[in-house]
């Protein structure tokens, strides 16, 4: 599979530090462009490429690390998603209540993303935290995974554990998806698993 990560800031730069870590190739994009990512990419090595925005959309793998309220203007970048599996690592701090209509934000997520496999994880860290290395105390850093689709879930636990964390299911979207939300009781939530 190939991997995206859509986001440069705290949590996408967190990510892409532990997809260097963790040997895995990873193309990172920001709306500012390729070039704006240069210093990043090379300090980085070359596990991580900085790519435009349009290609870092060909990935398999598009993972959200963007403010939740540019998620819009990323899904109308292609009519049809099917076949891609897009990774809501976003939060919804900011996000008034109202704009969310009693509804989970992977669900806004997935309806924006028509055809997508949305699966919701890597969000529950601070990004410091993110960016730290998972193993700790003599076991891996819990990261939680919530997905409406088997087949997608499975390759997103895969990843999450390829990077080093401690992959927990919790099921669909509107079941464990809804305790990764801002307010969620498994947000902040640094729990380790013994080896």
């Amino acid at each position: 599979m190939t991997y995206s990560i859509i986001g440069s800031g705290n949590v996408g730069t967190a990510l892409a530090r532990q997809f260097t870590r963790s040997g895995i190739s990873v193309n990172i994009a920001n709306s500012r462009g390729a070039a704006s990512l240069s210093a990043l990419a090379s300090e980085l090595g070359s596990n991580v490429t900085a790519v435009s925005f349009e290609d870092a959309l060909k990935a398999d793998v598009i993972i959200l690390a963007v403010p939740f309220m540019a998620h819009p203007a990323i899904a109308a970048a292609a009519p049809d998603w099917a076949g891609k599996i897009v990774v809501d690592a976003m939060n919804t701090y900011g996000v008034p209540s109202e704009l969310l209509a009693g509804r989970a934000s992977s669900d806004i997520v997935a309806s924006a993303f028509k055809g997508a496999n949305v699966v919701k994880t890597l969000n529950q860290l601070p990004a410091k935290l993110l960016a730290s290395d998972p193993l700790e105390g003599g076991g891996r850093r819990v990261m939680f995974v919530a997905g409406n689709d088997a087949g997608a879930t499975v390759a997103i636990v895969e990843l999450v554990a390829n990077l080093g964390f401690a992959p927990v299911t919790l099921g669909k979207l509107n079941e464990g998806g809804v305790l990764l939300e801002k307010g969620g009781p498994l947000v902040l939530q640094n729990l380790i698993k013994l080896n």
